[in-house]
């Protein structure tokens, strides 16, 4: 449902991302995993749109981001790393809003449902602007899960999140994939991807390192099974030339 096929980001005359493919399936969870600078978030802001690549392509579910993006962004539900909610706008509002812009208004059926589970039925009056950081990450979730998305793209979904909300989201996520979506997550939390994810891409220095099952990972490096991903993921990082 998710295809990167060469994707290349400069900022003048530096490279955020090269040559860049993966693909994320139907029914499928892929951690996108690098440390800071690796080029996640580049990515995922040039899979949403926000960010216009240097080349390469870019389809979701089967519509080229580029030559049909109405399309295209249709099939995409996107939850950034710093939600930034409508500041006059209540959390009613908000679902309001982005059922009505992907004309799924019969959607807010389910909006009693997304809302209680996140815990925001009680605040569903008030205001973005009132709302705490971690209150804002679970409305820009909520909103995501409001209409009929086939793509979800998280960029660190779990950061600022109480536990409960932390199980919750998951929860979510995991349903989602069940139902068929596919599901690209970006986070640093290693342990949580490791448990989450049914395969990982690693990134490192704009350029795409290492990806597969933990197993297929554990095969590359000759590791033991009681090797965690995040030793890997040192290792794999670790081990790249500047």
């Amino acid at each position: 449902m998710l295809q990167v096929q060469n994707l290349s980001k400069r900022f003048g005359g530096s490279t955020a991302v090269e040559d860049l493919s993966f693909t994320v399936n139907a029914g499928e969870i892929v951690g996108l995993l690098g440390p800071n600078g690796a080029g996640k978030t580049t990515s995922i802001r040039c899979i949403a749109s926000l960010l216009q690549p240097t080349s390469g392509r870019i389809l979701l579910n089967g519509h080229d981001v580029a030559e049909n993006p109405v399309a295209a962004k249709r099939a995409l539900a996107f939850v950034p790393e710093v939600p930034n909610p409508y500041e006059m706008l209540t959390v009613m509002e908000h679902l309001r809003f982005v059922a009505a812009a992907y004309r799924m208004e019969d959607e807010l059926k389910n909006a009693e449902e997304i809302l209680t589970r996140l815990d925001l039925w009680e605040k569903r009056n008030e205001l973005g602007a009132s709302l705490s950081k971690g209150m804002r990450q679970k409305l820009a979730c909520a909103c995501a899960f409001i209409h009929q998305a086939q793509v979800f793209l998280f960029d660190e979904p779990l950061i600022g999140l109480d536990p409960k909300g932390m199980r919750e989201l998951k929860s979510m996520i995991m349903e989602r994939r069940s139902q068929g979506n596919a599901i690209l997550i970006s986070t640093h939390m290693l342990d949580t991807a490791e448990r989450l994810c049914d395969r990982v891409v690693i990134l490192n220095r704009g350029r795409l390192i290492a990806e597969g099952t933990v197993e297929e990972l554990h095969q590359k490096l000759s590791s033991g099974a009681d090797v965690t991903l995040e030793d890997m993921f040192l290792q794999l990082t670790e081990e790249v030339p500047a």
